[in-house]
């Protein structure tokens, strides 16, 4: 009898011993820096933890904590890599551009779980879901893009576009995840020949766009060389505008003075203006001013006076000094 007792207290002491251990264990909780845990009251949500450290709950069964990772994850479409190695899906990546062309196009998403409740209650695999989001945005993108814009200079613009079309999907969809980025990491043409007619049409566009880039800059070297002898010659035309003014203004302040004098001495005036006149038709030639009266011939020197004058002039300064 007092063995069975024995064997009561030691089954008791064992069950206290497991009811403890099992409050120690599922009573506290820790959370790394790159987690985020949910907490379950039999099985309903009812908060999510975020902060890193050790944390207190009900023990089990009465609540239970779910852990899901903070890190960003990487959606590989078109292709999978493992182990260094890459294992293509073209019939997932094959598609029609809206110019009615097939190009192969593969890409990235990278993403991250921002709600952890949603991420684990509200859809069944949001990882296919979110790669299936994936494939219908960016056919819808690539489906109304050329097939210039997909392989060359608009791969930038069909990324932000497949990047809003998805995340508008993924909200609707509402199952706790947040897309980071899109990044196509390949477009190309499905076979070596089309590749190749696309790379000569390419290359002869290119050419094109060099030629018309040269041909404008030899036009707009033209321009402005024509420009500047344009404006050279206007330059000099209003010069010559301007001096012609003046001479003229000159002319007339040299006839009105000439009129004015006139009016004064009209015979002795028009006879100046005849010996003048000689002086410019006939320079360097020596001028006399006759008078034939009978016989005699007598003259007046006046080239002679003039040079005589000046000497005449320069001796009296010297005597004067």
């Amino acid at each position: 009898m007092i063995s069975l007792k024995r064997v009561y207290v030691v089954i008791g002491i064992v069950f206290l011993a497991l009811f403890v251990s099992l409050l120690a264990f599922t009573t506290w909780y820790t959370v790394d820096e790159s987690e985020q845990a949910v907490i379950l009251t039999f099985g309903k949500v009812e908060e999510g933890i975020s902060d890193a450290g050790l944390h207190f709950k009900l023990p089990w069964p009465i609540q239970s904590v779910e852990k899901l990772s903070k890190e960003t994850f990487s959606l590989q479409f078109g292709y999978e890599e493992k182990d260094g190695e890459i294992k293509e899906f073209p019939d997932e990546t094959k598609m029609i551009t809206g110019d009615e062309n097939i190009v192969l196009a593969d890409l990235v998403v990278q993403w991250k779980i921002t709600d952890p409740a949603k991420y684990l209650y509200n859809a069944d695999d949001p990882k296919e879901i979110l790669y299936d989001a994936t494939s219908a945005s960016v056919r819808s993108i690539i489906g109304s893009s050329k097939i210039d814009d997909a392989l060359t200079s608009g791969k930038a613009e069909i990324e932000a576009d497949v990047r809003d079309l998805l995340s508008s999907l993924v909200g609707k969809y509402d199952m706790g995840v947040s897309v980071l980025a899109v990044k196509l990491q390949d477009v190309e043409l499905p076979n070596k020949q089309v590749r190749k007619a696309f790379t000569d049409v390419t290359d002869a566009r290119e050419t094109m766009n060099t030629k018309i880039n040269e041909a404008n800059k030899y036009r707009n070297k033209q321009m402005n060389e024509a420009e500047g002898e344009k404006q050279a010659l206007i330059s000099r035309a209003q010069g010559e505008k301007a001096a012609r003014i003046e001479h003229a203004r000159g002319d007339v302040a040299v006839f009105n003075k000439l009129y004015e004098e006139y009016r004064k001495n009209p015979e002795i005036t028009r006879q100046r203006i005849v010996i003048e006149t000689l002086e410019q038709v006939l320079p360097g030639s020596e001028i006399y001013i006759m008078n034939d009266d009978g016989n005699t011939m007598k003259y007046f020197p006046i080239r002679p006076l003039e040079t005589e004058k000046p000497k005449s002039e320069k001796e009296g300064s010297e005597n004067n000094g």
